[in-house]
């Protein structure tokens, strides 16, 4: 039986990867309105993945005698910037999600919950790459500074990505 700290604190990160996912699938409907398809796929894979992340963290709590008990989700902005401006907020926002991962950590440190330490290894790694990807976006969005043209060709490059 999980302890219910870290049963209250996982209820907490399934709403935050929730909130993730339709963040990101606000952003994709931004994007398309734009027209910028590639952008637009990117974050929708992005929303796609979160809700993995949310079900991983849903099927843990289970498989742990946890009881699940989802929380309302906020409703994300909607209208958003220019790519960089979102691309920025998406470096930001993963950056918080990394911290609260860090939180969900050291309260299942505090209780002396291994298991759900080791889950949760899983869950920093995964936060390292999300990290390095938008910050690699950024970056590229960053030097095209005032030649537009140059964002359509980011733009089919990012819609390049492949699922996980």
């Amino acid at each position: 039986m999980i302890n219910k700290n870290v049963q209250d604190a996982i209820n907490e990160q399934i709403k935050n990867e929730l909130y993730s996912a339709y963040l990101y699938l606000a952003m994709s409907a931004h994007f398309e309105a734009a027209n910028f398809s590639g952008f637009a796929r990117w974050t929708r894979m992005q929303a796609d993945e979160e809700m993995e992340h949310a079900m991983k963290l849903f099927d843990y709590l289970n498989e742990r005698g946890g009881r699940v008990i989802l929380q309302a989700i906020d409703q994300p902005p909607i209208e958003y910037g220019e790519p960089l401006e979102i691309f920025k907020m998406i470096l930001a926002h993963e950056q918080k999600v990394t911290g609260l991962i860090h939180q969900l950590y050291e309260t299942a440190s505090k209780e002396n919950d291994y298991a759900t330490q080791v889950m949760l290894h899983w869950f920093i790694d995964e936060q390292v790459e999300e990290e390095d990807s938008a910050g690699a976006i950024v970056d590229q969005l960053k030097m095209i500074d005032e030649n537009k043209g140059y964002l359509l060709v980011v733009d089919q490059q990012i819609g390049k990505r492949q699922s996980e």
